[in-house]
């Protein structure tokens, strides 16, 4: 690096510039403090600068990784440099490879490629455009199907997907919250109270019973012929769980996997990874009755309390051809609240539950909705804000 106190101010703020770029919350303060920690090290140390620079300019743990990514590529790192570009080119699917880029080399190398992109210099005279019978891109977006979205349509709809706020209807529960305006009269903290004027009672103390949303179990389908849904709609998962709390998140295809702790990491390039590493069976086959009776059997006492709400992402299309599915989909059913089944192949209007899976699931369900792209999404967030209908109700 060099020395030069005005070449060196430069470079701190474009490096801070890609920092941005990469997802970091970097502003003038974190660049500001990044050039002061500078004065009190050894320039020559490309260690101490490294340690000073993420000291000033990052504030969590979860960042430090694609900080050190972009400190080794804006810091003319050849090997990192190189390293981040194969990744940027890599597609989203695992790659069988002994030694693979840490998850925050792609960002940074886009970020890094985009360093010296600017705007489109605008003509003094616009070309005029016609926008008769057409559709924005916007609205476009929001009806394509997963399955059929190209690489820059599946970035933008992630970005999207990030941006969705997921109500639940909240529930009461049997806490109560002191509140001077609440229905209730909490007499042991008005004698309580009391004892500090000698029980002299001079207010009566009330108290408001305390509402939260219930807890929300997805059950996901990882299978081959749920992969690509999968994939975009694990962003989704991944903003739901980081939200709010009380989620628990499971992907199953022959096996099921808690994969809710993973979830949790604030970077999902960071989370993805890890799920990566936790999940064996990614797009192989699917036995949804063998993962729902694990899931009764090992967790469905530990997160289906206080009035769960289950979402279950499937298609439906058992390799066990439905052994056991119907029970194990009974007992769940019974074990919640609400019970909602997501399925892609509902984006046929001739849609028929054919298959021996389906036909065994549709009977525990209480919504049956489509999960094939934004649209769909919003709709399962405008479902989840309504009051939820009784068991036995006509859907």
């Amino acid at each position: 690096m060099d020395t030069g106190t005005p070449r060196l101010a430069a470079n701190i703020m474009h490096f801070a510039r890609l920092l941005r770029r990469a997802g970091l919350p970097v502003g003038p303060a974190e660049s500001i403090a990044a050039q002061e920690a500078l004065t009190h090290i050894d320039l020559a140390s490309k260690t101490q600068a490294r340690t000073a620079l993420r000291t000033a300019m990052i504030h969590r743990h979860d960042q430090q990784e694609v900080f050190d990514q972009a400190f080794a590529l804006f810091w003319r790192d050849p090997a990192a440099a190189e390293q981040a570009a194969a990744m940027a080119l890599m597609d989203a699917r695992k790659q069988n490879k002994p030694e693979r880029p840490p998850p925050a080399a792609r960002r940074v190398a886009e970020a890094f490629a985009n360093k010296n992109s600017k705007p489109p210099q605008a003509r003094d005279e616009p070309p005029p455009a016609d926008m008769t019978m057409t559709v924005s891109d916007q609205e476009r977006l929001q009806q394509m199907d997963f399955e059929s979205m190209g690489a820059t349509e599946i970035a933008v709809a992630k970005r999207e997907i990030r941006r969705l706020v997921l109500p639940l209807d909240l529930r009461r529960t049997r806490r109560l919250r002191a509140d001077p305006n609440g229905p209730k009269t909490d007499l042991r903290r008005t004698i309580r109270t009391s004892m500090r004027h000698g029980g002299e009672i001079l207010a009566i103390q009330r108290s408001r019973r305390v509402t939260r949303p219930p807890p929300l179990v997805v059950l996901c389908d990882i299978s081959g012929s749920m992969a690509r849904y999968a994939q975009i709609l694990l962003h989704f998962l991944h903003a739901v769980t980081n939200d709010r709390d009380r989620v628990t998140v499971f992907l199953f295809g022959t096996r099921l996997s808690n994969v809710t702790r993973q979830l949790r990491a604030r970077d999902p390039e960071v989370a993805f990874q890890m799920v990566a590493h936790t999940v064996p069976d990614w797009s192989g086959g699917t036995r949804i009755g063998e993962a729902i009776a694990s899931f009764n059997r090992l967790w469905a006492k530990r997160v289906l309390g206080q009035g769960a709400v289950v979402l279950l992402i499937t298609d439906g299309l058992d390799r066990d051809g439905a052994n056991g599915l119907e029970d194990n989909m009974d007992r769940l059913h019974r074990s919640c609240t609400r019970l909602i089944w997501l399925n892609p192949l509902l984006r046929w209007s001739g849609f028929e539950p054919k298959s021996q899976g389906i036909r065994a699931m549709l009977p525990h369900v209480d919504e049956f909705r489509p999960v094939h792209n934004l649209a769909s999404l919003r709709g399962l967030i405008d479902l989840l804000s309504r009051p939820a209908r009784m068991k036995g109700t006509k859907l």
